[in-house]
């Protein structure tokens, strides 16, 4: 059965945010509300997290997965080296705006590329919680070949109740996807049009 905590609960907490930073440590993995749909939010460095959120979302584990976090200080940490596209990228943040970037190092969310795919969410509470937890999956909250949810309620029955957590932070917006943006390429390349205007050329 799904346990439910409201986003506002939760960051209230200092007792119910070490038991999340506990879950996320064992492997967990929580719908997250964010600017654009719900996501599944576990740790990308661990193996185990990511194969869960492979497992919840019926997707070929050999796919990346996307990563949230709260702020410049957490690059290092994801292997993202500093570079003049990680600058001009990181003054359009927050944003609905998806990055992919190349790492210095594989982690387990990465699909084995040297590579990541991340972005500083333009939802202020949820970049709170990043900054209580650290980085995490953002992968979209559905089953893989089924449309993104924005509703809480519809994330519940989608996981029919095998989801370990959802953290309701009520209806998102929906409607858009993120953009997606590949900086492995100069000039950078869209790859997906989203909720964040990018000229085709970039």
């Amino acid at each position: 059965m799904t346990r439910r905590l409201s986003l506002a609960a939760l960051l209230s907490s200092e007792e119910e945010l070490r038991a999340f930073r506990d879950f996320l440590a064992s492997d967990g993995v929580a719908a997250i509300p964010t600017e654009t749909y719900y996501a599944l939010a576990a740790n990308p460095g661990s193996e185990k997290a990511v194969a869960r959120v492979f497992e919840l979302k019926g997707r070929n584990a050999e796919k990346a997965l996307p990563v949230l976090f709260a702020g410049a200080e957490h690059r290092e940490e994801l292997g993202i080296e500093e570079s003049t596209e990680w600058e001009r990228f990181r003054r359009l943040w927050p944003a609905p705006l998806t990055v992919i970037f190349p790492t210095s190092r594989p982690i387990p969310c990465a699909g084995g590329d040297a590579s990541l795919a991340v972005r500083i969410p333009d939802r202020a509470d949820l970049r709170e919680l990043l900054r209580r937890t650290g980085p995490l999956t953002g992968t979209s909250a559905n089953i893989s070949g089924s449309p993104p949810l924005s509703d809480p309620n519809e994330v519940e029955i989608a996981f029919g109740g095998v989801l370990d957590l959802l953290i309701d932070g009520g209806a998102t917006p929906g409607r858009r996807s993120s953009t997606l943006v590949d900086a492995r390429f100069d000039p950078p390349r869209l790859l997906r049009r989203g909720a964040y205007p990018w000229p085709e050329s970039g």
